[in-house]
């Protein structure tokens, strides 16, 4: 399961580093309306056994649902549960949820890509000169001229 959840975060929102209040706010925003996405919406196939025979191992799957449907026929969930959820999946628009996803990631891409970086340091020639000067040209390491 955790490699599902990785790779839905790293698909949604990508690699880039989100540190400050107004990208947690942002990602909050989006965590909330991919839930109902992938709860109402995405479905999913669960394992139901596995098979080895010598080094294969042949695994079976039940028919892909949503967690949505596996909540309403699972038998501990109440009457009025089952209707509130049923409820909510009649409210979704699935075009402008993921319309909504969308623009609230670029949304944070942009705030992630203009979060000022810190100042460049400029590079010490003389230190680095006196580590190795005999390196004049970019391909001395492979040119056995140099090391005559």
């Amino acid at each position: 399961m955790e490699q599902k959840n990785w790779a839905r975060v790293r698909e949604l929102v990508g690699y880039l580093r989100y540190d400050t209040a107004a990208e947690l706010e942002k990602l909050n925003e989006i965590w909330e309306l991919d839930r109902v996405l992938t709860n109402y919406l995405l479905p999913q196939q669960k394992l139901i056994g596995k098979q080895r025979h010598g080094a294969r191992v042949t695994k079976r799957h039940d028919a892909p649902t949503t967690p949505h449907q596996r909540a309403v026929r699972h038998e501990s969930i109440r009457k009025r549960q089952t209707i509130q959820m049923n409820a909510a999946f009649k409210r979704i628009r699935p075009a402008a949820l993921s319309r909504h996803i969308l623009a609230l990631t670029a949304e944070l891409e942009v705030l992630a890509l203009a979060k000022k970086t810190g100042p460049v340091r400029p590079v010490n020639s003389a230190w680095n000169g006196s580590i190795t000067p005999y390196r004049h040209r970019q391909s001395d390491a492979t040119d056995p001229e140099v090391f005559k």
